[in-house]
């Protein structure tokens, strides 16, 4: 609770947690001029899309993000397209793995197939993987953290060039691809303790004995997710982060029940009283019997 003359900070809106995830995902890339190049103008599928059209509209959007900043009214005009920065969602410079197997592509055809295995009785930490040479592998890029992209300016000439990388660590030409040298912010870490803190406390949730488990579980799940939101699809990450947060909360419920129903089932088979829950809904069965006879 903010003090008297305190002025009071407000961690959960769209804009902060924007500008947040930004800086985030600027210690995960490699920049030419990080100062310069790293606030992007424009979100683009793909550098053949940079025209006239999408130029003037990066103009505009910078323009407006520099009003925002300065407090100053600045013209579109006054901006050339050397200025603005594009951002491309691509993964050219990403490494390519194998791609991962399901349960049910690893799962034996047969009982054949599965005999053998057990015949070989190997060690449980030993992982088997597939050579890329074998042809059932296909090859993928690597999964990161978040939507991989590179960052593109606009030569005197219209040609596009490159200004910036994700995932990358040193120099485009002599770097190497890095996805766990960056770090989340502490602001967007507490904007997350908060939103968790915040809807354990709404009254469809605040009742359960496990609250704490719910929000540390919603938290552990922010921490994975948090930067994958995607800012060429949608402008709104307070909902992506809330669905994230339902989704946990729901789950630690689902097992929670799944695991009470087993104690009561455990207690009443050897003739110890369940749980009032167990009890009250017995005694619902019960009458809805009696009046139905």
């Amino acid at each position: 609770m903010a003090q008297p003359g305190q002025k009071r900070v407000n961690y959960l809106n769209n804009k902060d947690i924007l500008a947040e995830i930004h800086k985030s995902k600027n210690t995960f890339c490699a920049y030419r001029d990080k100062l310069t190049d790293s606030d992007f103008d424009l979100i683009l599928e793909s550098v053949d899309r940079i025209n006239v059209r999408t130029l003037k509209e990066a103009r505009e959007n910078r323009a407006v993000r520099l009003t925002k900043l300065t407090g100053e009214t600045v013209d579109a005009k006054t901006i050339t397209n050397q200025d603005v920065v594009i951002r491309v969602m691509t993964d050219e410079h990403v490494p390519l793995g194998p791609k991962k197997r399901t349960k049910a592509s690893t799962k034996p055809k047969n009982k054949k197939a599965a005999d053998l295995l057990d015949d070989l009785d190997l060690d449980d930490d030993i992982e088997i993987e597939a050579s890329a040479d074998d042809a059932d592998v296909e090859m993928v890029p690597v999964r990161c953290n978040f939507p991989p992209f590179k960052h593109y300016r606009i030569d005197a000439d219209g040609n596009a060039f490159e200004v910036g990388r994700s995932h990358w660590r040193g120099d485009f030409e002599t770097g190497k691809f890095s996805k766990s040298h960056g770090r989340v912010t502490d602001k967007l870490a507490m904007m997350y303790m908060k939103l968790c803190e915040r809807y354990a406390t709404r009254s469809n949730w605040r009742g359960y004995t496990y609250n704490d488990e719910m929000r540390s579980q919603a938290l552990l799940q922010l921490c994975q997710i948090g930067l994958q939101f995607d800012e060429s699809k949608s402008q709104n990450p307070f909902a992506y982060y809330t669905a994230a947060v339902t989704n946990s909360f729901t789950r630690v419920l689902n097992t929670e029940k799944k695991m009470q129903h087993i104690r009561d089932d455990i207690l009443e088979m050897n003739g110890l009283d369940p749980s009032w829950t167990r009890q009250f809904e017995n005694e619902n069965v019960d009458g809805k019997y009696l009046d139905s006879n």
